[in-house]
């Protein structure tokens, strides 16, 4: 897959050629002022990409068994409480 890049400009002048060549499977970078700012993905490509995100992130479960299981697992800060009065 060759990475092709885009000028903004010439990306809206060119636009279904763009789109053609990420239908097949060539993502499109466009720039603006320059820059990269967005590429074109067709929409099985974006699809895949979700799927390996998701699978690649760890779960709410992993997540609260990372949590340090004693106070020896992690420093405590220092908490000076307030006064409050309740009356």
């Amino acid at each position: 897959m060759s990475k092709r890049q885009w000028r903004l400009q010439d990306a809206k002048t060119q636009l279904s050629q763009v789109v053609e060549a990420a239908l097949q499977g060539e993502p499109q970078h466009i720039t603006r002022r320059g820059k990269p700012a967005v590429v074109v993905l067709s929409e099985a490509a974006f699809d895949a990409f979700k799927r390996n995100a998701q699978a690649a992130a760890p779960g709410f479960v992993a997540h609260l068994l990372a949590i340090p299981k004693s106070e020896e697992d992690f420093d405590r800060l220092p908490v000076k409480l307030r006064e409050v009065d309740l009356a």
